[in-house]
C-alpha cells in the first residue's frame, strides 16, 4: 500500500507579472509518497499582489509561504456553505485525485499531513 507522507506546494514567479509594484506567483500542490514518487494534486493555483513601490520590501518568505498554503485550499465558503463543508469537499477532491493514481487515502488523513512550501530560486531572489 502506498502511503502519502506530506504535501508540498511549489511556488514560482509568474512570467510577465512581476515588478517593483506587482507580484504574481503560481502554486502547484503535490502529494509526496513514501516510495519517493509525487502526485500533482492542483496545478492551477496562484495569486497576485500589487501596491506601492515598497511591495518588495514588505514581502517576506513567511508571507509567501502562508499565502501559498491558503491558495491551495480549502477555499473560503460561498453559496451558504460552511468552512467545514468546504474543507470536506476540498480534502475529498484531493483524495479522489490520489485514488485516480492508485493511492488509497482518506480525506481526513490528508488534512493532517505536514505541508511544506518550496519557493523557487527566482522567487527567493525576488524577495532578496
Amino acid at each position: 500500500m502506498t502511503v502519502v507522507t506530506r504535501l508540498v506546494t511549489y511556488t514560482d514567479l509568474d512570467a510577465g507579472g512581476t515588478s517593483a509594484r506587482q507580484l504574481s506567483v503560481s502554486a502547484r500542490l503535490e502529494a509526496v509518497l513514501a516510495d519517493g514518487r509525487s502526485v500533482v494534486l492542483l496545478d492551477d493555483r496562484g495569486w497576485s499582489s500589487s501596491g506601492p513601490a515598497g511591495l518588495l520590501a514588505s514581502t517576506s518568505g513567511e508571507d509567501l509561504e502562508e499565502t501559498a498554503r491558503t491558495v491551495v485550499g480549502p477555499d473560503e465558503p460561498f453559496d451558504g456553505m460552511t468552512r467545514e463543508q468546504m474543507a470536506a469537499g476540498h480534502w475529498g477532491h484531493l483524495a479522489d485525485v490520489l485514488g485516480q493514481h492508485g493511492v488509497d487515502v482518506a480525506a481526513h488523513e490528508l488534512e493532517r499531513l505536514p505541508h511544506d512550501v518550496v519557493l523557487s530560486a527566482r522567487l527567493r531572489a525576488w524577495i532578496g
